[in-house]
């Protein structure tokens, strides 16, 4: 059903009308209200003057408030004596919404009558992990000009012209293993944006005027790299930890992006969004037969192509040590990590909830606490754990604080690492961080669109059918114990990799009252003499003469440099 905006507004006033009558009907009681609890205080304050007055003690006060009646209807008389039965959610079942197509396409579809729109989204396995080492970035270039060039017989003004005329959204997102394409329109235009959708995707424009709009905005982007220490530490830090040859930490260079022709984009288009390579999900106003046919007649005629592979382990394990990035700026930023777990890992579980208490809690953590909380040394300071579904993920912590109190930082985070090793967690910490997993699961499913993504990515991954069902029972079966195995099995200071961007004669010298400096550092965790990476010009990536540093080091040297051209 489509209201129109004269049925809104009549809607809208009606309401309006009766919520101003229902105020005017409460004003009279709120008064008399008000009228008697004066009349009450008045009183109370000339009983208690009178007592005085004879000489009498007042009436006895207690530090807690009588307990209050109850109302009509049994209603609790205070808000914290409210009680609630406890949340049952269920977690739903991909299969409850699996449908396979005549051509084996795998389409999840959840109906919602609720709103006259449908939403259709496109995954497929595939991304920056496919590009050639010469040409990287061209994956990402792909995803971009598939939705701004056009398509079909369409031109790239005409193509975003007729989306905005039915209101008609569609985008496409091209990540590091896998991609995806949207559209979001109205239930009475779905066959209409349906067809351009498809023809978007199989006959992408690529149109040349905007095509170089897109490459001089990335050009663009690549000068800007070495603005901030942000970019600087996410690059350093990737081509460290996954190597310069894994799609994780390889980079665009100028040389890179200048490569791609318009050839080498229909090529990868192609192959990505390819029937063999996609599964659908749906949701929105329709019914699941018809859209069942509506989805055959699109994919009709469309060439399968294949299913692609996941993507490859990177071949490097980062090189434990400390390495600096020289940049002139007042304040340090640091990533200490090394490489995690796998996310089907019967450890992965209990790996969140160490992980929770130590720094991914938020407010609650420990580094935060101690960080931030205790020394006032970063206002934000945490460890992320990011298992990978295909290989051994990633643990980082990470923070920003002024130069002199960098070390200090350091030494608190790696303390704290240090105790969740050795010492037991609390049972309060264990109980808030299994709490925190447990009672946000639902949010997960909290709309159809995200529940059907849950399933999506799940059958990408093969992740097992039951997974969800069993998650918060263990969840709740993970011990202190557990928390401190997994702690001293993956957790390492002496296989740890230590990063800073920020100006090194400063930072070296650690805090001012001598709790910590680099040097010290340095020498309690094993780590060896700084390695000062090079700087590189930020559209080309290569090596130029680094800034100038402090002639000394916490090591009485200079820092090792390493081999021209990586780390």
């Amino acid at each position: 059903m489509t209201l129109c905006k004269s049925c809104i507004a009549t809607c809208f006033m009606a309401r309006l009308s009766r919520s101003r009558a229902t105020s005017a009907r409460r004003l009279p009681a709120l008064a008399l209200a008000g009228s008697l609890a004066i009349g009450a205080a008045a009183a109370s304050a000339s009983a208690l003057g009178a007592a005085a007055t004879q000489g009498a003690a007042p009436p006895a006060r207690t530090d807690a408030p009588a307990p209050a009646p109850k109302g009509a209807g049994g209603i609790p008389g205070r808000p914290e004596q409210l009680t609630y039965p406890p949340l049952t959610f269920e977690a739903p079942r991909a299969a409850d919404y699996r449908r396979t197509l005549s051509d084996g396409t795998v389409v999840y579809m959840a109906p919602n009558t609720e709103f006259p729109l449908i939403s259709l989204s496109v995954t497929c396995m595939g991304g920056a992990n496919l590009d050639p080492a010469d040409r990287v970035g061209l994956a990402s270039m792909t995803g971009s000009m598939m939705r701004r060039g056009g398509a079909g017989a369409l031109s790239a003004s005409e193509f975003d012209e007729t989306l905005d005329f039915m209101a008609t959204n569609m985008s496409v997102r091209v990540g590091e293993w896998n991609s995806s394409a949207s559209l979001d329109c109205l239930a009475s235009n779905f066959d209409e944006s349906l067809k351009l959708f498809v023809d978007m995707l199989r006959n992408p424009g690529f149109e040349a005027a905007r095509l170089k709009v897109a490459m001089d905005e990335a050009m663009e982007g690549l000068k800007q790299r070495n603005d901030d220490a942000d970019s600087i530490i996410d690059r350093e830090w990737g081509m460290m930890f996954w190597g310069p040859d894994h799609h994780a930490g390889r980079q665009p260079t100028s040389a890179s992006l200048a490569a791609i022709t318009e050839s080498d984009m229909r090529a990868m288009a192609a192959r990505i969004f390819a029937p063999a390579n996609m599964i659908i999900s749906v949701t929105g106003d329709f019914e699941p037969d018809a859209m069942a046919r509506k989805l055959e007649q699109a994919l009709a005629g469309w060439p399968r192509g294949e299913r692609l592979a996941p993507p490859s382990a990177p071949k490097a394990d980062p090189v434990p040590g400390l390495y600096i990035a020289q940049k002139d700026i007042p304040q340090g930023k640091v990533y200490i990590g090394m490489r995690s777990i796998e996310r089907d890992s019967p450890d992965a579980i209990p790996y969140f909830v160490m992980n929770d208490i130590l720094g991914g809690g938020g407010f609650s953590s420990r580094i935060m606490q101690r960080v931030r909380s205790d020394e006032g040394l970063a206002y934000s300071a945490g460890s992320r754990f990011a298992p990978e579904p295909f290989y051994a993920g990633s643990f980082r912590a990470g923070f920003q604080s002024k130069s002199p109190t960098v070390a200090l930082a350091i030494k608190l985070i790696m303390d704290e690492i240090g105790r969740i090793r050795t010492e037991p967690v609390s049972a309060e910490e264990l109980e808030v961080a299994k709490a925190s997993l447990i009672e946000t699961f639902p949010q997960r499913f909290a709309s159809k669109p995200a529940m059907l993504g849950v399933f999506v990515t799940d059958e990408w991954t093969n992740r097992p059918a039951d997974f969800w069902q069993g998650y918060r029972d263990r969840v709740k079966a993970v011990t202190a114990a557990d928390v401190q195995r997994v702690a001293q099995k993956y957790l390492k200071p002496e296989q740890m990799a230590f990063m800073v961007v920020g100006n090194w004669s400063d930072i070296a010298k650690g805090d001012p009252q001598g709790r910590a400096d680099m040097a010290k550092l340095c020498a309690e965790y094993g780590i060896g003499a700084p390695v000062m990476l090079p700087a590189r010009d930020p559209v080309t990536l290569v090596p130029v003469a680094a800034q100038p540093v402090a002639k000394s080091t916490p090591e009485g040297g200079a820092p090792a440099q390493p081999a021209a051209g990586g780390t």
